[in-house]
């Protein structure tokens, strides 16, 4: 007996397909493995190279470097277990995203204002209360250093949320444990004071003048109370490799308080006019990029590639994978110019566009400084603001179910959405995908979305909510990919497989 559609039938099923079609979901597969502490560095990498003397007679600034970084756990981890170097990395995180939040607060009320009584934010005196930057205390990426001549080798945190170049001197006044001596400026040939009245020391938002010496004096103080004051100086910095940045402009800090760790100082790496990128930037054509690698997940994609590494220069741009490469405008904050700010058009999640995450959500307010995404090296956790948030967890947690994740009560720690996969070797998860301006894609492995939180089998979706109306592109969804910032181009890409 032969079988017909009726004609109301097949008008249904052409009604239905794209219905059908769109909500096929796309997933990508998950190899499981426990949450485990960074291992300890070598014993040839930073903690013991030095440059041949050799070497440094005849080098000169080159036209690429790249630097050798190293995460704070597999430096300065001690006797921590996994789950509590995760949590102490969980609440540095918090810190960090709270002082960001409230240093752009300020910049936005100094600049409103000024704005009212038409008047342009000028320098401030020593008595001036300002947030410039970071604190040390939250950076997550270690490298080493030489300073001065002979050079001295001292343990430094890069950090694209910071601007001034500091580090300990002596004498010193008050100081922080470090893990090297501190550096005496008096024993090394390079170093010389910055005069008052220079253009240097007039590039300072906070800056003194020592009337006996008429050498400039900063200071830098953070969010959290923490503040660094002392000479303001030029010195030379010696890289691995015997590389040498000459007459670099940097805090020798003589008053250091407050949460600043183990480090002698601080390579700021930000937009503003005295970070190293900036003072080199014509040595490296005004550009620089990064490879994060996660070794707290050992199959992790980004634990398969080398050592995280910060490179300037022409070579800051990797020749592999440039087909995949996502590049977008950088996005200017009039009201803070240390940040990277990008601009996220919108985020998918497996192979659907998330309705509620949109470009008017994550906007910047040049007017105000407010909202606005940050590409940040310090922050662990993607920050996207409440409603966008919201509707991209959910999003998840639907794409989750359907492919049988059992959700675990409760949450952990800053996270709302976890999953019980004890047992489990091999799970498949929703795809996360976030579009930028201009038009191109940054599509995230699982691990970088999907992460271990303790060693009994919980995972948890490695994003949050905030309500502070800025957002933030945090390192875990950055690991694996060369994270490019081309100030000469105005650019920032993301390369995955670029390390």
């Amino acid at each position: 007996m032969a079988f017909s559609a009726k004609p109301q039938n097949v008008a249904l099923l052409f009604l239905f397909l794209p219905f059908l079609i769109s909500t096929c979901t796309e997933y990508h597969s998950l190899v499981l493995t426990p949450l485990r502490i960074s291992p300890d560095l070598q014993s040839d990498d930073l903690h013991t190279w030095t440059a041949d003397p050799e070497t440094l007679t005849s080098a000169e600034t080159p036209k690429s470097l790249r630097i050798d970084v190293a995460h704070r756990d597999s430096v300065f981890s001690g006797n921590h277990t996994p789950d509590l170097a995760f949590q102490l990395r969980l609440d540095r995180d918090a810190a960090r995203v709270f002082k960001i939040e409230e240093t752009l607060e300020s910049a936005s009320l100094i600049a409103a204002i000024s704005t009212r009584n038409r008047t342009r934010p000028g320098r401030k005196s020593f008595s001036s209360a300002v947030v410039s930057g970071l604190a040390q205390g939250s950076g997550e990426y270690f490298t080493r250093i030489g300073i001065g001549t002979p050079a001295r080798y001292l343990y430094m945190v890069l950090d694209t949320g910071s601007d001034v170049v500091w580090l300990q001197c002596a004498p010193c006044r008050r100081c922080y444990a470090q893990s090297d001596p501190i550096f005496d400026p008096h024993l090394s040939s390079s170093f010389s004071v910055v005069p008052c009245d220079s253009a240097l020391c007039g590039r300072l938002d906070v800056a003194g003048c020592d009337t006996r010496r008429l050498s400039c004096l900063y200071q830098v103080s953070y969010g959290d109370g923490s503040l660094t004051t002392g000479e303001f100086a030029t010195e030379t910095l010696t890289f691995r490799g015997g590389a040498r940045a000459t007459r670099i402009a940097l805090g020798c800090g003589h008053d250091n308080e407050g949460l600043f760790v183990a480090a002698a100082g601080l390579l700021g790496l930000g937009r503003g006019r005295l970070s190293f990128p900036t003072q080199a930037g014509r040595s490296f054509n005004s550009r620089f990029s990064y490879c994060l690698v996660d070794r707290t997940s050992s199959n992790s994609a980004a634990a398969t590639v080398r050592d995280s590494s910060v490179i300037f220069g022409d070579a800051a741009m990797p020749r592999t994978n440039q087909q995949l490469a996502a590049f977008t405008p950088m996005v200017q904050n009039p009201k803070m110019d240390t940040f990277y700010y990008v601009e996220v058009t919108g985020m998918s999640v497996g192979g659907t566009k998330v309705a509620g995450v949109t470009g008017k959500e994550l906007h910047l307010d040049p007017a105000t400084g407010r909202g606005g995404v940050i590409v940040d090296s310090g922050t662990s956790v993607t920050r996207l603001t409440r409603p966008a948030y919201s509707a991209l967890r959910d999003a998840f947690k639907a794409g989750a179910a359907e492919s049988g994740l059992r959700m675990s009560p409760g949450g952990f720690s800053l996270f709302d959405t976890c999953y019980d996969l004890a047992g489990k070797k091999e799970v498949k998860v929703p795809t996360v995908v976030m579009h930028l301006a201009g038009g191109s894609d940054v599509s995230l492995p699982a691990e970088n979305y999907l992460i271990p939180v303790d060693t009994k089998g919980t995972f948890c979706f490695a994003f949050a909510g905030t309500d502070s109306g800025v957002s933030i592109i945090g390192n875990i969804q950055q690991q694996g990919f060369r994270v490019v910032f081309d100030s000469a181009g105005r650019r920032v890409g993301f390369v995955p497989g670029g390390c």
